[in-house]
């Protein structure tokens, strides 16, 4: 069964890949041989697939869905590398990989030095592997595991993020289904308000894209800088931040549940968070050169927003700045926006959580024998998701310092080291120092990069998802 679904998804990568040489012939461009060469590859792998999982039993186990989600991250980049290879825009296979892996994850990372030479497939493919990568392949899947005759829960579980897993109604599919349209809407609005601001259609939608599924490649070298439209800054800004509420949320707020909108705690948590660093370093930016108050406070919304949701878009080098507001977009990149959407980071109900299990710490010291429940949302969180949002929270620090002194070792400086480890982890795209907003990845060593591609599926599936696999117990049949 897992050979048939991961065939059935190179089927989809191949439409996909047929999807943007039609941009390249639209365009009369170089690139359309190398979409018509990859298509016919990951077309062959998938057929293939589909015959030797021919007859399988129709049934997944949870283990099977931890395996098909890393498994179709891996196949989705390693074939979708391809055109960057084959055209000869991108000739190194660590390189090419790495860009994928990038888009996939929606980190936003890239080792491109002058992306507007990329012809209009290309940019395309860049952007659709980020929109398709954001919500989940898997999740994308969920929806059409009805036609092999399996349920979707245990790949849900495997691939959603954060430590609930949101179901808002009773058969996933439909549940994956909604929440899909609202995405899509989400892009087609966001398409037309940038259109409006200036830019042309293919901009627009690859922007669109981008932005969406929080992802974070441009077309342009100089990011959303480049338009210098305070118009598009602010919508983009806008749409961001919405793109880091959880999915089932914005699915409540369309269903017009606005009470349990407005009063959902990890909300609440994610949208002071935005204002209170926005404010500060508007302050500070203000006060620290000379930007007026309302360019000081677009060019803060801006890039908190695309920090905060690991987007990655830039309108300003914020190497720039002064060096508190380093540290403080820091922390924004390691604390990641809402659980169920398209954003990496710790995620904000993690740290709700974690915030009121360190407050009941401190009335236990007071009263010992108190009993002191853990409640979001009026519900009360059971010992075991505490445990875990412990042990995910201890797992991402150590996977920082581990990645950070992999990085040093590898000969890469110290705030690069940092920078890149927590942008590869939270999936953010720009790093600090020379891998910041205003510089490319390509001069890491090529063992860096690998490294950096595996920390991004790490943050992608929530670190566990991938991290099960090299558990000796994973494997055995009881």
């Amino acid at each position: 069964m897992i050979y048939r679904i991961t065939g059935f998804l190179l089927l989809i990568e191949t439409a996909m890949l047929l999807c943007c040489g039609g941009v390249s012939l639209l365009y009369h461009e170089d690139d359309l041989i190398s979409f018509l060469q990859s298509a016919s590859l990951t077309a062959l792998m998938g057929v293939v697939l589909l015959f030797i999982g021919r007859g399988a039993e129709k049934q997944l186990g949870r283990r099977d869905g931890y395996v098909i989600v890393t498994v179709a991250w891996l196949a989705f980049s390693l074939f979708g590398m391809l055109p960057f290879y084959l055209s000869g825009y991108i000739p190194s296979i660590t390189n090419a990989f790495f860009e994928t892996m990038s888009g996939f994850s929606s980190t936003g990372a890239t080792i491109l030095n002058d992306i507007e030479k990329l012809p209009h497939g290309l940019l395309f493919w860049r952007s659709m592997t980020q929109w398709i990568g954001g919500l989940g392949i898997v999740f994308f899947t969920i929806a059409v595991l009805p036609i092999f005759g399996v349920g979707g829960i245990q790949v849900f579980a495997a691939e959603a993020s954060g430590p609930t897993h949101d179901k808002v109604h009773p058969r996933i599919g439909i549940t994956a289904k909604w929440i899909w349209g609202i995405y899509a809407g989400l892009t087609g609005t966001l398409i037309i308000l940038l259109m409006f601001g200036g830019m042309n259609i293919f901009d627009s939608i690859c922007h669109a894209f981008a932005t969406t599924s929080t992802g974070g490649f441009s077309t342009k070298q100089a990011s959303i800088e480049y338009y210098h439209s305070p118009y598009i800054e602010y919508v983009i800004s806008i749409f961001m931040f919405i793109s880091g509420i959880n999915f089932t949320l914005l699915l409540l707020f369309v269903n017009g549940k606005l009470k349990k909108f407005v009063h959902d705690a990890e909300l609440k948590w994610y949208f002071w968070s935005v204002t209170g660093f926005t404010i500060v370093i508007a302050a500070i930016l203000y006060y620290n050169s000379s930007m007026g108050v309302e360019e000081a406070f677009r060019k803060s919304l801006f890039q908190v927003a695309s920090l905060h949701t690991s987007t990655g878009f830039a309108t300003a080098d914020y190497m720039t700045w002064p060096a508190i507001t380093w540290g403080m977009l820091t922390v924004i990149m390691i604390m990641g926006a809402c659980a169920g959407s398209t954003t990496g980071g710790i995620k904000s109900i993690r740290l709700v959580i974690l915030a009121k299990v360190s407050r009941n710490e401190f009335k236990h010291i007071i009263h010992p024998n108190a009993v002191l429940p853990v409640r979001v949302n009026k519900q009360v969180i059971s010992p075991s998701i505490r445990s875990t949002v412990l042990a995910f929270t201890f797992l991402y620090t150590v996977l920082i310092i581990a990645g950070t002194l992999a990085m040093l070792g590898l000969g890469v400086g110290l705030t690069e080291s940092l920078g890149c480890t927590i942008s590869s982890l939270g999936n953010m795209g720009p790093g600090l120092g020379l891998c910041g907003p205003a510089y490319s990845w390509n001069e890491l060593p090529d063992a860096a990069k690998w490294l950096m591609s595996f920390f991004m599926l790490l943050g992608r599936l929530e670190l566990f998802t991938v991290l099960l696999l090299f558990s000796s117990d994973f494997w055995k049949k009881n």
